[in-house]
């Protein structure tokens, strides 16, 4: 059940990802740089439905037609609201009313490029508005606090302004209560307050923050509820965004040992938002894992492999240098060796692809061995298509199996072959030119070519 389900109060969600980003210097919209593989507005999504939101409305701006069309893809086209033109956060909060209409229950706002804020930091916005708390806001404290907006704070959390930094003086300054931006109020007092913001102030906007000055002034209590800095980051940069994966990337290697997995060097293996590590996981150094991988308990993941969309069962063996690529299914004990590339082929217990070899589209069998150097040659340029190694079967070395192609139970295949036919189980295919012998032949070719080059002098 649902907290939201528990205390009888609906949710729903803004999330503010109108912002140009225009220090990222990227083509990309700031809210779509990912953190652990996820963009930091699936984050922000995530969050809010993991509180129990039942509507979730994202403010996107005009200059970022993208961002409209990933949330559009997500989550339908009522849940996008425009702020056009851009004045200031209040203003973001008000372009989602209309998408909120006939919504009766709390509403929390959040933000887009605040990748680290979860559901779990975000909670204690709603216990206090279980109570007698009209506006939660959620503050932190801040080593420097810059030019975050400070929270002026009476006893018993009783909020009662927040001042921006730029209409602060130096009393106000020496404050080291910061606000995140987020907060929680019920739908209609804060569509109401917000009718009364104006923007006679230093920048010319909306400021989302007079809510709570305009709430104390109207008799209504607004308290505040304290999260860590790291929880409620916010990123703007290149550098800030590296500095949000690394927070990430400590926090999920912490979780992943904490839940029984090994890492003999924890700093280098890298995670993504859905990794899936059994207790019972070795991961060796520089391992990468891309989206969509879970490796069951026993599995062995060797140094610098890197795994993406891929299934890896108990007791398997990955690398050292391999890759799994998406489709990649790695049955109980089997084992990938160095240099091999597997991608959309689901491979039997106890099967073996050693050494430097390229598997794709396909099956093999259980306990079915393959050479070094083999290749599934699944592409003509225009399809692909598949190989299937039957259980038992051996591939021997340098043999490049053309798909569509069937290699049966037990079957062997000598090496240097290339196989363009079936091969009935137990048979052994040879397809390879007879080898011819010149006696002397190189002998003559070295004297040739030394007496041609020692003209030439």
């Amino acid at each position: 059940m649902s907290t939201a389900a528990a205390n009888g109060r609906p949710r729903a969600a803004v999330i503010l990802a109108a912002g140009q980003g225009t220090r990222m210097k990227s083509p990309t919209p700031k809210v779509l740089h990912r953190i652990g593989g996820r963009t930091m507005l699936d984050h922000a999504i995530d969050a809010a439905e993991s509180l129990g939101c039942e509507r979730i409305v994202v403010v996107a701006g005009t200059h970022s037609p993208q961002v409209g069309a990933h949330v559009a893809k997500r989550l339908g086209e009522a849940s996008v609201a425009i702020q056009d033109p851009p004045l200031g956060t209040g203003h973001a909060v008000l372009a989602a009313r209309k998408a909120l209409e006939g919504f009766d229950g709390d509403v929390v706002v959040t933000y887009a490029d605040c990748p680290m804020l979860s559901a779990q930091t975000i909670a204690p916005l709603f216990d206090l508005r279980a109570g007698d708390t009209d506006v939660a806001v959620l503050g932190f404290d801040a080593a420097e606090p810059g030019a975050y907006g400070r929270l002026i704070i009476a006893p018993h959390q009783i909020l009662l302004r927040i001042v921006e930094a730029k209409e602060a003086d130096e009393t106000v300054l020496a404050v080291k209560h910061c606000n995140s931006g987020v907060l929680a109020a019920d739908a209609k007092v804060l569509f109401d307050l917000l009718s009364k913001v104006t923007n006679d102030n230093a920048k010319g906007e909306y400021y989302l923050t007079d809510i709570v000055g305009l709430a104390h002034d109207a008799g209504l209590k607004a308290r505040v509820a304290f999260a860590s800095e790291e929880a409620v980051m916010g990123v703007n940069s290149q550098a800030e965004l590296a500095a949000a994966e690394a927070v990430f990337q400590r926090r999920r290697r912490i979780a992943a040992m904490d839940g029984g997995v090994s890492m003999t060097a924890p700093e280098t293996v890298f995670l993504s938002w859905d990794t899936e590590l059994a207790a019972g996981v070795t991961v060796e150094p520089n391992v990468v894992f891309g989206p969509g991988v879970s490796v069951a308990s026993g599995a062995q993941i060797r140094a610098f492999s890197h795994l993406e969309g891929a299934v890896v069962h108990e007791g398997a063996e990955i690398g050292p240098y391999a890759r799994l690529r998406p489709g990649a299914d790695i049955g109980r004990e089997a084992k990938v060796g160095n240099f091999v590339e597997v991608k959309k082929v689901k491979m039997g217990e106890g099967a073996k692809a050693n050494h430097l070899s390229y598997l794709g589209d396909g099956t093999v069998g259980p306990k079915a061995n393959i050479g070094a150097g083999t290749i599934f040659c699944n592409y003509d340029g225009f399809e692909k298509f598949e190989t299937h190694v039957g259980p038992g079967a051996f591939i021997g070395s340098n043999s490049a199996l053309v798909a569509p192609v069937t290699v049966g139970e037990n079957a062997m295949t000598a090496s240097g072959s290339v196989i363009t036919k079936n091969v009935e189980a137990g048979a052994l295919a040879l397809a390879r030119a007879e080898q011819a012998i010149k006696p002397g032949w190189a002998t003559k070719f070295r004297a040739l070519k030394a007496a041609k080059k020692g003209a030439q002098k």
